[in-house]
Parts: C-alpha cells; structure tokens; sequence
C-alpha cells in the first residue's frame, strides 16, 4: 500500500488542465494528417468534393469520414494518457502537479487497465466523484479500474522523473 495521501480534486483539475493543452495539441496534429490524408484520396482522384467548397466542409457532411476522425481523436486522447500511465503512473500534468495513479495494490498500470481507465474518465468529468467520496477521493475511473491517484513527495517525483532516463 502506497505511504503517499490520495489526491484532491483541485489538485487533480489542475494537472487535467496542463494534460488538456497538450491533448489539444496532439488532436490538432492529428487533425492536420486526417485532412492532409483525406486530400490526398482527393487527389488520386478516390474521393470527390463534389459540391464541397473545401476538405473540411467535405469530412463535416460525411458521416464516416467525420466518425473516423472522432475515432482518431479519441484514440489519440486514450494512447496520451495509457502511454504516460504505464511509463511511469505520471502524464506530464500529472508530474507537475506531483501525481501518481497506481493500482490499488501500488502497482503500475497495465495497458488494458490504463486505456479502460482513460475512457472511464468521461474526459475528465469522472473526477467529480472525488468531491462526494471525500474519505477515499476515488474518481469514477479509479473506482471502475481499482486505481487511486496519490501525491508524490518532492523527492518520490524526482525519483519518478530520474528513473525514466
């Protein structure tokens, strides 16, 4: 059983603040592949604009081109936060604001375990349990996962950082 103190809502909002921007980031990215992608079918001739004034118009009005690229931008939101949580239990929010997420056995998280949690977060809005469950400050996702989110010492989180090197 981890010695750290489970970790707070605020605590927990501040770091899915800083895991945000960069979730944004990579969704852009991705966008700008999709649509690079998509212009490329366009290009040889495979897809058509039609009466389409551009890419974009034409991904909006197609229902499974549109649903790909949500697909895509979902799964690069869970892929995020299940790399950085079986790397070492930290996304980059996570080690600012000193956070750990371990199983309930102290444990890091397993692939399927750390995507099954990712998806369980309801983007973000799981950790609104831990305003009710003050005694424990389980979110919806540690609940489901058996997982629980602790706040590192100074020097656990350098140990943390120091040891992905």
């Amino acid at each position: 059983m981890s010695e750290f103190p489970k970790a707070g809502f605020f605590r927990r909002l501040a770091s899915l603040i800083y895991d945000g921007l960069v979730v944004i980031a990579f969704a852009m990215l991705t966008t700008v592949f999709y649509l690079l992608i998509i212009q490329g079918f366009i290009s040889a001739d495979l897809l058509r604009l039609g009466a389409h004034p551009d890419v974009s118009a034409y991904i909006q009005a197609s229902p499974l081109l549109y649903g790909i690229r949500a697909t895509l931008l979902v799964l690069v939101s869970v892929l995020f936060f299940a790399y950085f949580w079986t790397k070492s239990g930290q996304t980059i929010g996570m080690r600012a604001w000193r956070l750990r997420v371990e199983t309930d056995s102290g444990k890091p998280l397993s692939w399927p375990v750390a995507m099954l949690r990712s998806l369980c977060a309801l983007c973000g809005l799981g950790n609104l349990l831990v305003l009710v469950d003050l005694k424990h400050k389980r979110a919806l996702q540690d609940l489901i996962c058996k997982t629980r989110v602790v706040v590192l010492s100074k020097e656990e989180n350098k140990k943390v950082y120091n040891s992905l090197d």
